[in-house]
């Protein structure tokens, strides 16, 4: 069964066609479509055994980004199928799914309004989810689609973690409470990374820092999710690409007031004119700030160095909850990738048993590999996650 995997971020599709005929999956293609909604986008197109394939120009919407996946798929020269027929189910990846989905399920019309009746709480990722529903739905009629939701993994944390000391009427009638996100990706780089570093999963205390465009931090203690960094939407906790993050509720009605704001437009402020491209007024792309912050612009000095701060902040304060931590996990875009970051994120962590291998750490990009020494009481690694693998098998399970 050949299935094609589709995770649509805020600015960003990551995709694999997988057969799945064996059950471990074998890739034919992956890609990734970047830049979404910048002046110029780019598609980067890998199929097994074939040329890779790149693509310049800009990409507008998530639905524009779609079609040129597609296209690629098929296309005589690198593609890995003969026709879109060829695919005989399509897996989602979806971050919010409140409390209506503790698992993945196939998609239905009722599925697609409660998935739509969430974007309020996740504006960046929801809508382009349902675009990749839509836009499968339209080229590849009658093709099971099954949804993978990114909350269903931290349904494990405590109330104590996630609720807020927030009037409890709210909760009662509006389920307003944490719910957290990039739960497939969490769990993924958690159990591989125990699995690289010699401990055992279901024993181990881990933090697992998944870093991208959007990015979140997760405390997974004994195989289960305990505490997350994002909240009741994508909104909360680390600094991001065009997000706030952890910001004193005061100072948004505080804004509110003196601009004359509404509601949506606070909403907006926050989720798409804020983080490093707020704080720069650049690029809500790390690789942009990046080359900034070398050419010495004070804003990007000051973004990047908040950027990672926060990380870190989360990393000593899961430490504190677990009573410890035996390993630390980077994986995602910039997690992947970016030397600079673990490296400001474990130095100084020296009291927690962390011995960082700087050495080991330079040129790691998009590998699993341990990061610290082999004689650290913590370990540190970072794993390339591979949330399609995981969304594919699900969609596989609930088709056949």
């Amino acid at each position: 069964m050949v299935i094609l995997v589709l995770n649509c971020g805020s600015s960003s599709i990551k995709y694999q066609v997988i057969d799945m005929t064996d059950a471990s999956g074998k890739l034919l293609a992956k890609g990734l479509v970047e830049r979404i909604g910048l002046p110029e986008g780019d598609l980067t197109h890998k199929p097994v055994g074939k040329t890779p394939f790149e693509l310049h120009q800009p990409i507008p919407d998530h639905t524009t980004g779609i079609k040129l996946v597609l296209d690629a798929l098929t296309d005589p020269t690198h593609g890995v199928i003969a026709s879109l027929d060829e695919v005989k189910a399509v897996g989602h990846r979806v971050a919010h799914g409140g409390e209506y989905f503790p698992a993945s399920c196939l998609v239905t019309e009722e599925v697609k309004e409660k998935i739509r009746s969430l974007c309020q709480i996740a504006p960046l990722h929801n809508p382009a989810s349902l675009e990749g529903i839509n836009a499968v739905e339209r080229v590849l009629p009658g093709t099971p689609q099954v949804t993978v939701f990114d909350t269903s993994f931290h349904q494990t944390i405590p109330a104590v973690n996630y609720m807020y000391a927030l009037p409890y009427e709210y909760y009662e009638k509006y389920r307003v409470r944490k719910y957290g996100f990039h739960g497939t990706s969490h769990k993924y780089v958690a159990r591989v990374g125990a699995e690289l570093a010699g401990l055992d999963f279901e024993k181990a205390k881990i933090i697992t820092c998944h870093i991208g465009n959007g990015g979140s931090v997760t405390a997974v203690l004994n195989g289960k999710s305990f505490d997350t960094s994002m909240g009741f939407s994508p909104l909360d906790g680390l600094v991001m690409g065009t997000r706030c993050g952890q910001v004193d509720a005061s100072a948004i009605t505080f804004i509110g007031e003196k601009e004359g704001m509404s509601y949506a437009e606070l909403e907006t402020m926050m989720n798409k004119k804020s983080g490093v491209m707020g704080l720069t007024g650049i690029s809500s792309d790390m690789r942009d700030i990046d080359h900034a912050y070398n050419e010495g612009n004070p804003r990007a000095i000051l973004a990047r160095d908040m950027y990672y701060r926060r990380i870190k902040k989360f990393v000593g304060e899961y430490a504190a909850e677990m009573g410890g931590v035996d390993l630390i996990v980077f994986t995602g875009g910039v997690g992947e990738n970016s030397s600079e970051m673990r490296e400001a994120v474990c130095t100084g962590l020296e009291f927690m048993g962390v011995k960082f291998d700087a050495e080991a750490n330079q040129g790691a990009r998009g590998v699993n590999k341990l990061l610290s020494a082999a004689d650290s009481k913590v370990k540190v690694a970072v794993i390339a996650t591979d949330e399609e693998l995981m969304i594919a098998t699900d969609t596989y399970n609930l088709v056949k």
